[in-house]
């Protein structure tokens, strides 16, 4: 049995790489996505466009400018002087941002009242529209405790009474709170889902296509033992890229890597059971490699959709949130975060595996109780 198992494994191996393109599509690309991810997937919001609308023209409203600009989320565009400046610089989408100072902005801190300035957003993008907002609120309330900092002596010899309140922050895991921290990992799933599920599908396939799948179907092989040997090179390939991805991310991009690489190697293999065997599901029921292509696309993207890796699952409805629990990708995300971010280990990560071990055991053997139906 073992004899004719290596036998296939090695003649797949030999197929899938003595072809130039397919070595490309193996090696090249996800290097490609890779790096392409990891600088396109990024929702940290840096030199926002803003036009500047200083009506009151003092040392006061310029320090707030000058706080607002010299930080690096906001970048001064324009200067303008009329509402319909302002307009026409939103609806033709210059600026993301205006920053208003009506007169007697400067007159009111001078006078110890409080003094209001606007900022105007184009909220097409309310994700944006939101960071920036909390961007704003961060230097106006920086430059409110500098002015009152240095008011306080005054102040209180009138025996003004000044209350405050300080907050300081510690965020765990993602200290500098890097978006690509968040999204890299994740990746690491896209790819591994996607070649997994077209080297399976279309592999099978292709010897549909080229008459091959009869010969095998006559020769002394079983239906397990042809499984065997049809997917186990999928997998070992599947486990170098997840090596090779990790350490471009790690080295290339210093995402942190804390957890154990074997314990996210011995994870994936668990995964590869469900997208190895929703491969080979497909190409049961593809005739053609278009067919199997199109197939699975048409699982993929749901897949990605509800995975969380771009929205957060807590604000999908609760009907969809529950669908969720049945999507491998949700599992296999989290355990991938928390090895990359958070450097937890099997005694966290056990649900998700647990999980994970269910539904890929159910899938692959859905998938290969089918196909023996589909050989005979």
């Amino acid at each position: 049995m073992f004899e004719r198992i290596k036998s296939i494994i090695v003649k797949e191996f030999i197929q899938v790489l003595r072809d130039p393109r397919m070595r490309f599509t193996l090696f090249v690309t996800p290097m490609i996505q890779i790096l392409v991810f990891g600088y396109a997937a990024n929702t940290d919001v840096r030199n926002v466009p803003t036009a500047i609308y200083d009506l009151d023209n003092t040392y006061e409203s310029r320090d707030v400018i000058r706080a607002f600009t010299y930080s690096k989320y906001f970048q001064a565009k324009y200067y303008i002087t009329t509402d319909a400046q302002q307009n026409r610089l939103i609806n033709k989408a210059r600026v993301t941002a205006v920053l208003r100072f009506d007169r007697g902005f400067g007159r009111a801190l001078e006078g110890n009242r409080s003094a209001r300035l606007q900022l105007i957003l184009d909220a097409s993008d309310s994700n944006t529209a939101s960071i920036v907002l909390g961007y704003a609120n961060q230097i106006v309330s920086r430059y409110s405790q500098r002015v009152l900092q240095g008011r306080e002596t005054i102040l209180l010899e009138k025996k003004v009474a000044v209350p405050s309140a300080e907050m300081r922050d510690r965020s765990w895991f993602n200290e500098n709170l890097e978006s690509k921290n968040y999204y890299v990992p994740g990746v690491i799933s896209l790819l591994i889902t996607v070649m997994t599920l077209l080297l399976t599908s279309m592999a099978i396939v292709r010897e549909k296509e080229i008459g091959t799948m009869e010969q095998l179907i006559v020769s002394p092989l079983r239906p397990i033992e042809l499984i065997l040997g049809k997917l186990t090179p999928f997998a070992v390939i599947a486990l170098v890229q997840v090596t090779f991805v990790t350490a471009v991310a790690e080295l290339w991009f210093q995402i942190p890597m804390r957890g154990s690489l074997l314990l996210l190697l011995g994870c994936t293999m668990i995964y590869l059971l469900t997208s190895l065997g929703v491969g080979l599901f497909i190409s049961t029921l593809s005739a053609t490699q278009q067919e199997a292509m199109m197939s699975t696309f048409l699982f993929f993207f749901p897949a990605n959709l509800l995975s969380g890796f771009m929205y957060p699952i807590q604000n999908m409805p609760v009907a969809i949130q529950y669908v969720t629990y049945l999507n491998p990708l949700r599992y296999y995300l989290v355990i991938l975060r928390g090895i990359f971010l958070k450097g937890v280990g099997f005694r966290i990560l056990y649900p998700q595996m647990i999980a994970l071990l269910i539904i890929g055991l159910a899938v692959i053997t859905f998938s290969a109780l089918r196909f023996r139906r589909s050989l005979g």
